[in-house]
């Protein structure tokens, strides 16, 4: 058991690999024109360059990932700087509620500031001590282990602090915008 919970939660198979799953296209990288925006109800806006998210604090977390499918991939160990770090880059205003993640092929996400905080939420670039794969999202993936995995969004280049929660891909398409997985919150 972790967090009061037990190590899998209900409807959930525990697998050996990581099935790739997106939406789109995996997109091409070109570290010369890449860049990561922080933006919105901060009070320092940030345009982060690949190697200046490379040249931040890294840690090594170590996490279980649950996709909302039913399966399970135990101890993922994700290399990558903390959500909390870009955080503190920016300083968000007394307004900033929630965080929306934009990504490659229009996909989106959003998670309420407390949550992103949470010290396991990372921006990753790594998995198992090797570079992510880019289907698994490289150059930048957010992870969020305490919910489902289309919140932990893939080829992520953009964070903006909101006031009020935007609805991602999947949320407006009916799944469940608190994605937990101990409550089996898979649709909305």
């Amino acid at each position: 058991m972790t967090n009061d919970h037990p190590r899998l939660p209900p409807g959930q198979q525990a697998v050996d690999g990581l099935p790739t799953l997106h939406v789109g296209p995996v997109p091409a990288f070109d570290s010369a024109a890449w860049d990561l925006r922080l933006e919105g109800e901060v009070r320092s806006p940030q345009r982060l360059t690949y190697d200046q998210v490379r040249a931040l604090p890294s840690v090594i977390s170590v996490s279980d990932f649950h996709c909302v499918e039913g399966w399970s991939r135990l101890d993922c160990a994700w290399e990558g700087v903390r959500f909390s770090d870009l955080c503190d880059l920016v300083s968000p205003t007394e307004r900033a509620r929630f965080v929306t993640v934009g990504c490659e092929n229009d996909y989106t996400t959003s998670l309420p500031l407390e949550d992103m905080l949470h010290p396991d939420v990372l921006l990753a670039w790594g998995l198992d001590s090797a570079e992510l794969p880019p289907e698994q999202g490289f150059p930048l993936r957010l992870v969020i282990p305490h919910k489902y995995a289309y919140k932990s969004a893939k080829w992520v280049r953009w964070l903006r602090f909101t006031y009020q929660q935007e609805l991602g891909y999947w949320e407006q398409r009916g799944y469940s915008d608190s994605a937990d997985p101990w409550r089996e919150e898979r649709r909305g």
